[in-house]
């Protein structure tokens, strides 16, 4: 074949349809042309210079330093990243033919066919051959690979172009000759990534060797871009060569189109992390949040627990008074933490779960399960406390009650036993007549009746003072010491009783004795003895008068009545204590339940969107909240019944404790129902489903609910995937329970059930995505060093990175190597990191 038909073939170093055809069919004679040879050999030889330098060699004569084939493998081996067979080290023609061969072998074996060019023309430096084959290099490792919006390759790279400097003046890129001769189109280029470089409304369309010079020094000086033009021969051709422009320009792409693959990269990793960061400090919220409600809730339950009864009324109503503060003050704000933090858990588990990241698992002793139970244990504590602050409320009532009727009767007793003991130990029948001492007899007589009828008091004296002692009324030591006092004068007041008699008796008889002897004398002395008898009879009825206590009875009647109206009165008041929370409690019932209702059928209704049912819960929740007062007022007059001792109430099924549990169950329901709102409204965005989804996804969630509470059991799951025409086996459905209820709980949300039918749907990162992001900030090496993670990504997040990458301990580590691949598994949970 002659040198001319070799050229010709030539033309793009491949047949028709490899690659690319030239737009233009140009005068053949103008492939010969020494400028067009100037140009090329000026441009290659930069390109090749440009990659054999990482290898620490060039070439200054692109025909003469190819012709051993040791260099050509060497730039084959550095723009590929791969080895070649080893070279032949002789320096016979022969060992550079195969050297020559072993470089044509690899291009080929990239699936390039190489038509009319051999290494017999290489080795003798055929200066055409060689720029022949570095084009097909050049097309193969710069171009082929350039892929824009669907057109690759040399269309490709003219798409980019176009893209990029369409929004500049006096520029119209159309091919890889003609439309670069004035400059503008390289410094649109430089400007479009960096504007910082040149300023382009100052650039003369009229000054081409100004605006290429300056283009070119820029891409050489601050791109790293070789000068492999002269701005003379663009100008002073007519037609600059296409191949040496679109070599310089595909430098300019791989330059810019890395940084932008570098921006991408970075601007996805700061995505992932960013997504990391925000779910981080929920975490924390959530470990904080949760560490100090159990904090409350163990400082707290002792207290609850705590029956060691106080010793006076007054102390009792204190505590009480504690309790309603707690109550009232100390414990809606902890509700409200507990039911934000479950909300809380519920969207960060969303959150994970959408971005494709491994499920929130709290710190030991921190799940939501463990705070519920915490909780029940402190409610339990709470309603045992209540019960039992009423119980010895009661009790001590009924002590004070007690230990006054003691003292009453105490102190009736002390009165009547006032004198006497005097009285008994008294000596009066020593000078009595026999008639003054039988009336002393009767009048004994009517003591010891008197002193038997006592006996039921002291008895009943006695039984009062044994019960409070039972009781462990705390003064009790006092009234076992004045009981003893009253029992040791009952005794003694006995024994002198019956001495008393003894001696009157004695004394009687004695008399008896006398008046016989008188008998006699009285015959002679009767008008004297008459006398003296009605004397006696007067005296006698002196001591069987008992106007003293009919003066005392008629004074304790009016006292009694005026105690009965004071008491009359009282229950009076009670009463209508009892009437005003009835009435208030009769209404505040039955509208929280019907609250209750309402919001159950907004979260089971089908129709409308989403955010139609969020703004018609936040307006329950809004009237919810102004409802407030009106249980404060009833905690108001429910305290006012415990300060008056009142325990029960006939006109009303409703107690405060019922009142308070379906009022904080209320402000939870619509606080978690909001919460399922917005978690669902999350999950519909993330995956894209539509309202007519999401109502069919509730329809069938609602039909298999049968117990309309909000959750499928593990049957109605399984009836409700078969329905829709799933495939069950026990290891199967086993495994899909895993997904739906990881923590066992036998039964399926709404949410979770939307989760399971939208699994696929997502649009997520993934760690290997993330890996690949990172590999491009790294220049392809298997770690990232410190000032790379600074230089791309945003300072907190480099810091972040920094912070929780580990050593990278693979090949070719090399000090503060930090592993991106161990870092990214561990962001999405596959890993042990």
């Amino acid at each position: 074949m002659s040198e001319l038909e070799k050229m010709a073939v030539y033309g793009n170093g491949y047949e028709e349809d490899e690659y690319m055809m030239q737009e233009d069919e140009w005068d053949r004679d103008l492939l010969l042309d020494p400028a067009w040879e100037k140009q090329q050999r000026k441009t290659f030889t930069a390109w090749c210079n440009s990659h054999l330098r990482k290898a620490g060699t060039q070439i200054e004569n692109i025909e003469d330093d190819f012709r051993n084939g040791l260099k050509l493998m060497l730039l084959l081996e550095v723009i590929s990243g791969e080895r070649l067979p080893k070279p032949d080290r002789g320096k016979m023609r022969f060992h550079k033919i195969a050297n020559v061969n072993k470089a044509l072998d690899f291009i080929t074996s990239k699936g390039v066919k190489l038509v009319s060019i051999g290494a017999e023309e290489i080795v003798d430096g055929n200066v055409k051959m060689t720029l022949g084959m570095i084009w097909t290099i050049i097309l193969r490792f710069a171009i082929q690979d350039i892929s824009v919006e669907e057109t690759s390759a040399k269309e490709g790279l003219l798409l980019w172009c176009q893209r990029k400097t369409a929004p500049y003046r006096n520029v119209n890129v159309q091919n890889f000759h003609v439309s670069w001769k004035d400059g503008l189109a390289f410094c649109a280029l430089i400007h479009r990534h960096r504007p910082d470089l040149i300023d382009y409304a100052k650039l003369n369309k009229d000054d081409a060797l100004g605006n290429l010079n300056l283009a070119f020094d820029i891409a050489e000086k601050h791109l790293d871009i070789p000068k492999m033009l002269d701005a003379e021969d663009i100008i002073n051709t007519p037609k600059p060569d296409e191949r040496a422009i679109m070599t310089y320009v595909s430098c300019f792409y791989h330059a810019f189109a890395g940084a932008e693959q570098a921006e991408t990269a970075a601007n996805r990793i700061s995505k992932v992390l960013g997504v990391n960061q925000e779910n981080e400090k929920l975490m924390e919220e959530y470990e904080r949040l949760a560490s100090e409600l159990l904090e409350w809730i163990r400082r707290t339950t002792p207290w609850l627990e705590n029956r060691v009864s106080e010793k006076t009324m007054a102390q009792m109503q204190r505590k009480l008074e504690d309790f309603r503060e707690y109550r009232r003050m100390h414990k809606p704000p902890k509700v409200q933490e507990k039911c934000q933090l479950e909300i809380n858990f519920n969207t960060l588990q969303t959150k994970l779960r959408i971005s494709n990241r491994p499920a929130f698992m709290p710190s030991e002793g921190k799940m939501v399960s463990d705070i519920a139970s915490a909780w029940q244990g402190l409610e339990q504590a709470e309603k045992g406390f209540e019960e039992w602050l009423l119980t010895e409320i009661r009790r001590l009532q009924r002590l004070d009650h007690l230990a006054e009727k003691f003292r009453q009767k105490a102190t009736s007793h002390d009165t009547w036993a006032s004198g006497k003991e005097e009285i008994l130990i008294r000596k009066d029948y020593e000078s009595a007549s026999l008639m003054e001492v039988r009336a002393l007899l009767r009048k004994h007589e009517a003591f010891e009746s008197d002193l038997s009828a006592h006996q039921d008091r002291v008895e009943q004296i006695a039984a009062i003072a044994q019960e409070l002692n039972e009781l462990d009324y705390h003064d009790v030591a006092a009234v076992n010491q004045r009981c003893q006092s009253i029992c040791d004068v009952w005794d003694q007041l006995g024994t002198l009783t019956q001495k008393r008699r003894e001696t009157l008796e004695r004394t009687e008889k004695l008399l008896e004795t006398v008046e016989q002897l008188f008998l006699e004398y009285a015959k002679r002395s009767a008008p004297f003895n008459s006398w003296l008898e009605g004397a006696m009879e007067d005296l006698q009825d002196m001591f069987i008068v008992h106007t003293i206590e009919e003066v005392q009875v008629k004074k304790l009647v009016p006292q009694r009545d005026s105690a009965l109206q004071e008491e009359l009165a009282r229950q009076h008041g009670n009463e209508r204590l009892r009437r005003q929370f009835a009435a208030q409690a009769n209404i505040i019932g039955p509208w929280i339940q019907t609250r209750m209702e309402e919001i159950g059928r907004c979260s089971l209704e089908i129709g409308g969107t989403l955010e139609d049912q969020m703004t018609q819960l936040k307006q329950y929740e809004h009237v919810i909240v102004s409802y407030k007062p009106n249980i404060d007022k009833l905690e108001g007059d429910h305290q006012l019944i415990q300060e008056s001792l009142i325990f029960d109430n006939k006109h009303t099924n409703y107690t405060m404790e019922h009142i308070r549990v379906g009022w904080e169950l209320l402000l939870t329901t619509i606080a978690r129902t909001i919460n399922d709102i917005e978690t669902q409204i999350l999950t519909r965005d993330a995956k894209g489903i539509s309202q007519q989804q999401m109502n069919e996804f509730r329809s069938s969630f609602n039909h298999f609910d049968r117990k309309k509470n909000g959750a499928m059991d593990t049957d109605d799951f399984r009836a409700c995937l078969i329905s829709m025409g799933y495939d069950l086996g026990e290891v199967e459905f086993a495994r899909i329970m895993l997904l739906v209820d990881p923590n066992g709980s036998g039964v399926v949300t709404f949410q979770s059930f939307i989760d399971f039918m939208t699994r696929e749907t997502a649009d997520t990162d993934t760690a290997e995505q993330v890996i690949a992001s990172f590999r491009i900030l790294a220049a392809d090496k298997p770690y990232i060093l410190i000032d790379e993670l600074r230089r791309e990504l945003p300072r907190d997040q480099a810091e972040y990175c920094i912070s929780r990458m580990p050593p990278y301990s693979g090949p070719g580590s090399v000090p503060g190597a930090l592993d991106y691949t161990a870092f990214s598994t561990a962001l999405y949970g596959e890993s042990d990191l």
